[in-house]
């Protein structure tokens, strides 16, 4: 049975007041309830919260001053994470309300890239659970597991096996840091409810011997499974979720390259749900490049794509670029995928490797003679568009860079890797190489640079300006899937959203202070693909923005009624 807070924040400001069975410190100690010192005298008495906060009643927007008074107190990125997670666990409200009033600076906080020092280190700096941990040694308990979790209306579920962590690889239940920061994105980003999130740890063991060892982790001991038996847990994992949840969506996040395509394709048409690290980068990816396309005025079916990397990143991209590229300019699905080439740890991807690459590498092999390395494949193609998804701190070197741009005037350079540890170059490079002629975006954020009394500001290829908009869009017309034609649509609205004023400082994507109404604007294309599809679970409502909207959860107080 759902609590009684379930919709703890309305929708209007002039809503009924919130019926609350809780009192005293139980209230106090229930992030969901919880207001702090905000609770006003009346609910103080109805409530038995007299003498259990201080008697100055504050305003949340005081609260939230106090709370970033103590953030730049803090000494290092970890510091500040840990310190947001406390008042998460505390104040869910005031939680929200702090991130949504300082997006800009707390979104690389709780998410890329200090989140990937946060998952390195979860065992030592756990605090309080949060979400739902499914081991294998109790796959046998999962359909009742999922009655352990106390909402009855989940609406989104994000779900890692810790396998791949970022560029960080293989960190077991360490991975959990993962969901939750993401989650929180969707509420901010979205509107979700908190209390209709679920963050999950898939733990099947882990191939890091030195978390094995560590006396603090938390996970499983043991190797991590593979083959039938991990098929079993992911299996009996989708069933229990789907049974209890029906109707919620279920978001795969850094699964290794191996089962991230293989799982994609085996629950895609089984139950509602997607993988952010294949279809939401590549929707995300291709809104940059077509913003950068309104600067230089050429086509996409024109471009001619180079990625330094193959996994699930670079192969959601290459499709997700194949799909406009079909779409815009005519091409058929073999000639839009000649116009893109593809670096592994051997070298271009090419035919004559075709039975040696792995499935998801295939469509992308080349008929061509093997190149090495970058530079050269540069010399050759000549691409316009560069794309890194290696993981190699500096794998664009000068000399590639000077290249590229000595055959192209604005050459398109996306280094993605996460975190910025893992950047295949740094904005201040990309520009400097390319005379201040690049049009940069990367995976973590860089600060705007002056060069030659310009302004230039990179842009962040973000997935929070898609994933949000695309699970609000899929829940609030009750899609019955998710499809690539859905994330076509939010790529194209995100770049037309971006004005003319940032594509003058080379900013190819919006500011991400306008995340709500992006999300909104996306969550309607979503919708209205589900449906010309057929694919929507309820009628198409007369005014769909106004129907999104006022699905949206804004982090403010509400009054409470003692019952």
């Amino acid at each position: 049975m759902s609590r009684p807070f379930e919709h703890h924040v309305t929708d209007s400001p002039d809503a009924p007041v919130l019926p609350v069975r809780k009192r005293g410190l139980e209230l106090v100690h229930d992030p969901l309830l919880n207001k702090g010192t905000g609770f006003p005298d009346s609910e103080r008495d109805a409530l038995g919260l007299r003498g259990l906060v201080p008697p100055q009643v504050v305003s949340i927007d005081d609260q939230a001053s106090r709370i970033m008074e103590n953030f730049h107190r803090q000494y290092s990125d970890l510091d500040r994470y840990s310190y947001l997670e406390t008042l998460h666990d505390r104040n869910e409200t005031l939680y929200y309300r702090v991130l949504l009033s300082h997006i800009n600076e707390l979104t690389p906080v709780i998410y890329t890239p200090v989140v990937g020092q946060a998952c390195s280190q979860f065992a030592h700096i756990y605090q309080r659970a949060r979400g739902m941990y499914f081991g294998a040694a109790e796959i046998a308990h999962f359909d009742s597991m999922v009655h352990n979790w106390p909402e009855d209306e989940v609406e989104i579920v994000v779900v890692t096996d810790g396998s791949r962590i970022l560029g960080l690889g293989d960190l077991g239940a360490n991975g959990m840091g993962i969901p939750i920061g993401k989650l929180s994105l969707y509420v901010v980003g979205a509107g979700f409810h908190p209390p209709r999130t679920l963050p999950v740890m898939l733990d099947v063991g882990t191939g890091n011997r030195a978390l094995r060892d560590d006396p603090l982790y938390l996970g499983r001991r043991a190797e991590r499974l593979t083959g039938p038996a991990y098929d079993e847990v992911v299996d009996a994992f989708v069933r229990a979720v789907h049974a209890r949840w029906p109707h919620a969506l279920i978001q795969f996040e850094d699964f290794s390259n191996d089962q991230a395509f293989r799982l994609l394709a085996r629950y895609r048409d089984q139950v509602l749900c997607f993988n952010d690290d294949i279809q939401g980068t590549g929707a995300v990816t291709l809104a940059g490049i077509l913003s950068a396309l309104r600067i230089t005025g050429q086509k996409l079916a024109e471009q001619r794509v180079v990625f330094l990397g193959a996994g699930s990143a670079a192969r959601g991209i290459a499709d997700t670029i194949v799909a406009g590229m079909m779409a815009e300019g005519g091409l058929s699905l073999e000639a839009a995928r000649r116009q893109i080439w593809t670096l592994d740890s051997q070298g271009l991807v090419t035919l004559d490797r075709f039975d040696s690459l792995s499935e998801h590498k295939r469509p992308f092999a080349q008929d061509s003679a093997p190149i090495a390395d970058l530079l050269d494949v540069i010399r050759t193609i000549k691409p316009t568009v560069l794309i890194g998804v290696c993981g190699q701190a500096g794998s664009f070197s000068e000399a590639a860079i000077r290249e590229m741009h000595r055959h192209c005037e604005r050459p398109i350079v996306f280094p993605l890797s996460n975190p910025t540890s893992k950047a295949e170059c740094t904005a201040d490079q990309a520009y400097a190489w390319t005379d201040g002629a690049a049009l940069f975006a990367s995976g973590s954020p860089f600060d705007p640079i002056t060069r030659g009394g310009r302004l230039l500001v990179p842009g962040q290829c973000n997935n929070m300006y898609i994933f949000p908009g695309v699970g609000q869009g899929a829940i609030s017309c009750r899609a019955a899937k998710v499809t690539d034609s859905m994330f076509y649509a939010a790529a194209c609205t995100l770049a037309s959203l971006v004005g003319e004023d940032s594509l003058s400082v080379g900013r190819l994507y919006p500011d991400l202070t306008l995340i709500r109404e992006i999300s909104v604007q996306i969550a309607v294309a979503v919708c209205e693909i589900a449906f010309a599809e057929g694919l929507a679970g309820i009628k198409r409502p007369n005014d769909l923005e106004s129907f999104i909207r006022a699905r949206m959860f804004e982090p403010r107080y509400v009054p409470y009624e003692a019952v």
